[in-house]
């Protein structure tokens, strides 16, 4: 039998040595969104919803004065790294079919827990609900598909009996991670912390499922077999529990490259994502 290596399996960076092209394009395409968002008069920028200063929300308004769709995105980089700022063109191509997105930035391990990041996004989706009044679609990638997940899974009454049950209503996560568990065997549970009851704590598939709720949970092609695993069993688990699911393996996509669709207003990616952002309720 084969013996797996976890290390190299959740080693992203490693898997593509070309990252760093991938960060530095994304950091020239987001600013350029942002320019021309503000431009336009449809940025709003460092919204907070927090006490620290990562606890913020870029908001990039859909054309027209009527009501719109809501929608959060959430970026990845393993709960640890990276910010908001290179992810702004994550709205481009649902802004263009009429989306509102908002772009979250949260506190990062190891100054916070991961549970404490899952609390952080919730308060982001509290306050949007505040301000618009509306259920929403959240997406997100890598870290952000597991909090994807579990915002989409959350007991919104137990935190404020003012807001809807299902003040999520859909999710769509790309290359996300479900089982925390294989992570305390890596050497970024440096920054992590977990024990084994904390991963499991903070894993959306041991959770109660949101049943009749929408789920995606898409991944590269060319991922890591832990990955693909990662949202295959999460679409099979909830979809025997009720959940709306669907699986998808992007071939040829990277732990990278998979997001790159999003901000192409004529993708499929951006089509899906629009399209379950629209049917939300209101």
């Amino acid at each position: 039998m084969a013996v797996i290596d976890i290390e190299a399996e959740f080693d992203n960076r490693s898997r593509v040595p070309e990252h760093p092209e991938f960060f530095a394009r994304w950091t020239r395409e987001a600013a350029a969104f942002r320019e021309a968002a503000l431009a336009e008069g449809r940025a709003e920028l460092g919204i907070s919803y927090g006490p620290s200063p990562r606890q913020y929300l870029d908001l990039f308004q859909a054309p027209g004065t009527g009501p719109a769709p809501v929608a959060l995105f959430i970026h990845g980089g393993y709960w640890r790294a990276l910010d908001p700022s290179l992810f702004s063109q994550m709205a481009k191509g649902p802004g263009a079919h009429g989306l509102t997105v908002a772009v979250a930035g949260y506190d990062l391990c190891p100054q916070v827990t991961i549970l404490e990041i899952v609390a952080q996004m919730r308060r982001a989706c509290l306050t949007l609900w505040d301000r618009f009044k509306r259920p929403l679609f959240v997406y997100g990638h890598s870290a952000g598909g597991h909090l994807a997940g579990a915002m989409l899974a959350t007991d919104w009454p137990a935190l404020r009996a003012d807001v809807p049950p299902h003040l999520v209503q859909a999710a769509y996560s790309i290359s996300g991670l479900f089982d925390l568990a294989p992570l305390v065997q890596t050497s970024m549970n440096a920054d992590l912390r977990l024990d084994l009851p904390e991963a499991r704590r903070a894993s959306p598939l041991y959770w109660p499922a949101p049943t009749g709720l929408t789920f995606d949970a898409v991944v590269g092609g060319d991922e890591s077999n832990a990955f693909i695993e990662q949202s295959r069993i999460i679409a099979e688990t909830w979809r025997q529990r009720g959940v709306e699911t669907r699986y998808e393996a992007i071939a040829g996509a990277n732990h990278f490259s998979v997001i790159d669709p999003l901000s192409n207003p004529d993708s499929e990616m951006t089509r899906r994502v629009v399209e379950l952002a629209q049917a939300v309720k209101a």
